[in-house]
């Protein structure tokens, strides 16, 4: 009985294919990978590729060789060409499969106080010295009220609260489950039964950039797919930022890209306009926040030393976590 070639993905991927071919008689397996631009219209003109191409290296006699086309769903071979998200029969494993949309609440802060009755005040939550106004941590919960009442208009849509462990006089607690947690003490703002079942946490951004980034790596991770709308929550200061430097960061179409904002606290107002000039700046010269100043900042806010899993649950984008450059990332994207 002849053995079968070793199992392989049968994903087709538009004429770029990896040529397997095995020698029945010896059981010898000859791979030529790589055959990522040549173009093959049916089984006769493979073989008639295969015999222009190594006829010195092939004896072509039916009872001795069996040709194998495998068509490669795999990013170790194709990485010019990376597939699209998974199949609709594919995305009946993950957990969220049939959302669609992703709404993001951007994390600002830890909270640190034991009781649930106290989320609208300042000494509940760990602030920084830029942060200590009246009315701050009302804001907080506004973001949130904010992302729930946006997720309950859109049974399509995954929320998901971002932020990790920022602070270590905080704890090992992140922004993104300080969030959820004031939410559920909230009762989802009367919006439980429809929101808290698909309301979920990504526990490791340390920036706003990577607040989106990782946000789009988790929604991948919860659904097996990218998101067709993107919509995200945060301070009305902040929106230049978000819609003009990291949604082009990450080549986001426009179109698809929503920035709900709030206002802040009255008294930090015009402080957080001049910290918000700056950091907009540092984002113009430095897209993906990984030179100088953003870099430093961002290992000052993993007191923890966590160890970040992305991209591994997104590895149609892996290019665009490693790349570091002034222009945008020239990569295939799924979305782009």
């Amino acid at each position: 009985m002849v053995p079968k070639p070793k199992t392989m993905s049968m994903s087709m991927r538009s004429h770029h294919l990896e040529t397997v071919l095995w020698n029945v008689d010896s059981g010898l397996i000859m791979n030529f990978k790589r055959l990522k631009k040549i173009k093959i219209h049916g089984l006769c003109s493979l073989i008639n590729w295969l015999y222009k191409n190594f006829k010195k290296n092939i004896w072509l006699k039916s009872h001795q060789l069996q040709i194998t086309v495998i068509c490669l769903f795999d990013l170790s071979f194709l990485n010019r060409f990376p597939s699209n998200s998974p199949k609709n029969a594919d995305r009946d494993s993950y957990p969220f499969g049939s959302l669609r949309n992703l709404v993001m609440v951007a994390g600002h802060s830890v909270y640190t106080s034991s009781s649930c009755e106290k989320v609208d005040k300042e000494d509940a939550w760990y602030l920084e010295p830029y942060q200590k106004h009246p009315g701050q941590a009302a804001t907080f919960v506004t973001h949130i009220e904010r992302g729930v009442e946006i997720a309950a208009k859109d049974d399509a849509a995954l929320l998901l609260f971002s932020g990790g462990e920022t602070r270590k006089e905080a704890g090992p607690r992140s922004e993104a489950q300080s969030y959820w947690t004031v939410a559920e003490s909230k009762q989802w703002f009367g919006k439980r039964d429809s929101v808290r079942s698909r309301a979920l946490t990504e526990e490791h951004a340390r920036d706003s950039f990577e607040n989106l980034l990782f946000s789009v790596c988790r929604f991948r991770e919860l659904t097996g797919t990218y998101p067709h709308n993107i919509t995200v929550v945060g301070y009305d200061f902040k929106e230049e930022r978000f819609v003009h430097l990291h949604r082009s960061a990450i080549r986001f179409p426009e179109f698809r890209f929503l920035y709900s904002g709030t206002a802040s606290s009255q008294n930090s107002r015009e402080a957080a306009l001049k910290g918000e000039a700056l950091v907009r700046s540092q984002f113009q010269e430095d897209p993906y926040g990984c030179l100088g100043a953003l870099s430093r900042k961002k290992l000052g806010r993993d007191p923890f030393h966590r160890s970040i899993p992305y991209p591994n649950g997104c590895p149609e984008i892996k290019g665009l976590f490693s790349y570091c450059g002034t222009a945008p990332f020239p990569g295939w994207l799924p979305w782009a």
